[in-house]
C-alpha cells in the first residue's frame, strides 16, 4: 500500500492546478498526505486487527480532518450514524490496495473488498470501482502480466480499457466517480514502464490527480514488486508517528518489499 501513498503525496499538488505532462518534479513544496492516505491507512488497520471497517474509516478520519475529505463523506464522518450514503465516487477504490495485499484467495479479496466499500460507498458502482482495484492489486501482486490483468478487469468488471492514456488526456476532466476514476488509473498502470513511470502517467491525465495516482500507486507497487528506494525513503517522511508505524507494520505483517 505504500504505493498508493506515494501516489497521494506527489499528486496531492496537482488536484486543483492540474498538469497534463510527464515531466515535473516527484516531490515539491505543498506536498502532503492526503485523505486517500487517512483511508488507505484506516482499511490497513482494520485489516490487521480484524476491526470493523466503517468504525476505522470514521475514527481515522476525526483523527486526521481536513485532509480533503468529500462533502457528504464528511458529513458521515461528524455524525454517530454508521450507515452508508450510497456513494458511487472514488474514495472506495482509493482505500482499498490493502486487502490486495492482504489476502492469497481472490473470493476474499471480492469479499473484503465489497465490505471495505460499502459502509459508505454501498452503490453498485463504488462497490465495483473498489472491487477492481483490489483485484487489479492482487493479480499484480501474484506475478499475472498486464494482459492478464487487462483481460479480467475487462470481463468481471465491464471497464473499457481500450483507450490509451494519449487518446484520453486531451478530454479527460476532474471526475470524483469510480467509473470516471478507476478505468484510467488501470490504465495509466497498464502502460507504464516502471513504479515511477505509472505515478506519472496517472498525473499526466489531470483530473482528481491524487486519488488517479493512489490508485494507479496501489497496482504498480504490486507490480513491480515495492517501490524505488528513494521514492519509498521521500514518502515515510511526509507520513507521522502513528501513520508510518501502521504502514511499516502492515508491510512488515504481509512481507512486502519496500523496494525491489
Amino acid at each position: 500500500m505504500l504505493g498508493a501513498i506515494a501516489g497521494d503525496i506527489i499528486g496531492s499538488i496537482y488536484e486543483v492546478s492540474n498538469h497534463r505532462s510527464k515531466d515535473f518534479p516527484l516531490f515539491s513544496e505543498g506536498c502532503r498526505f492526503t485523505d486517500d492516505t487517512v483511508l488507505t491507512v484506516a482499511v490497513a488497520d482494520c485489516l490487521m486487527h480484524q476491526g470493523n471497517y466503517a468504525e476505522y474509516i470514521k475514527t481515522y478520519a476525526r483523527r486526521y480532518p481536513n485532509r480533503g475529505y468529500g462533502g457528504r463523506f464528511i458529513e458521515w464522518m461528524q455524525s454517530d450514524d454508521l450507515q452508508p450514503y450510497n456513494s458511487w465516487g472514488n474514495g472506495s477504490a482509493m482505500r482499498v490496495s490493502p486487502i490486495g495485499f492482504a489476502y492469497e484467495d481472490l473470493g476474499l479479496v471480492l469479499l473484503e473488498a465489497k465490505r471495505s466499500a460499502e459502509v459508505t460507498h454501498n452503490h453498485s458502482e463504488g462497490i465495483k470501482g473498489a472491487q477492481a482495484t483490489a483485484v487489479a492489486v492482487f493479480m499484480a501482486r501474484q506475478g499475472q502480466s498486464k494482459e492478464q490483468i487487462k483481460a479480467e478487469i475487462i470481463k468481471s468488471f465491464g471497464y473499457d480499457l481500450s483507450r490509451s492514456l494519449d487518446d484520453i488526456r486531451p478530454t479527460y476532466k476532474f471526475d470524483v466517480s469510480c467509473q470516471g476514476t478507476v478505468p484510467q488509473a488501470i490504465t495509466a498502470f497498464l502502460e507504464s514502464t516502471d513504479f515511477e513511470d505509472a505515478i506519472r502517467n496517472a498525473i499526466s491525465l489531470g483530473g482528481d490527480s491524487d486519488t488517479l495516482a493512489c490508485i494507479t500507486g496501489g497496482i504498480a507497487e504490486a507490480y513491480y514488486g515495492g517501490l524505488p528506494k528513494a521514492i519509498a525513503e521521500k514518502v515515510f517522511t511526509y507520513l507521522t508517528p502513528r501513520v508510518r508505524q501502521v504502514v511499516e507494520e502492515f508491510m512488515t505483517k504481509f512481507a512486502l518489499p519496500i523496494s525491489p
